[in-house]
């Protein structure tokens, strides 16, 4: 009986575990075609991720409250800086609920790209919800084609990677 039930509860264990694991996974991965969406800018403009076509883009997902994001972005500005003319862009999504804070956040760590867009910190619709964050930075290489290359990469693999494309 003792034996059973620690079987019962190891498998319980492996469910509740293989739930989590699909839950933070995005919902798209490395070889799949990004679908294309279209958002207002900090600047006004409306733009779509295809308006970067051509390039190879950074899908940045990132908070101005969240400290490992703002960890990153110098990290993410000097990637900017050393393959942009070389054809490289990012298009950041910033889950919030201050306006204010955000263009802050935007300025004081020199995040010298065009495209922003602020949809809710809560994860639920837009952009997190059509990609499937839950959690926050979180990432995605795309090539020239609009194919993803990879998912939540470290700024330093994504530097090795640009590195042997670009």
């Amino acid at each position: 009986m003792k034996h059973t039930r620690t079987l019962i509860l190891l498998a319980l264990l492996a469910l509740v575990a293989l739930i989590f694991y699909k839950y933070r996974q995005p919902r798209f991965v490395a070889g799949e075609k990004v679908p294309d969406f279209e958002v207002g800018l900090l600047t006004g403009e409306r733009a779509k991720l295809s308006d970067l076509k051509g390039k190879y883009v950074l899908l940045q997902f990132w908070g101005s409250w969240c400290g490992p994001c703002r960890k990153e972005n110098p990290e993410l500005v000097a990637l900017y800086q050393k393959y942009h003319d070389r054809g490289f862009g990012i298009f950041s999504v910033a889950l919030e609920q201050n306006p204010r804070a955000w263009q802050n956040a935007i300025a004081q760590d020199g995040l010298i790209w065009k495209y922003h867009t602020m949809e809710s910190a809560e994860f639920k619709g837009g952009r997190a919800s059509q990609f499937n964050v839950k959690s926050i930075p979180a990432t995605f290489l795309i090539n020239r084609e609009g194919v993803i290359m990879g998912v939540n990469l470290k700024p330093d693999y994504i530097d090795k990677m640009l590195g042997e494309k670009i």
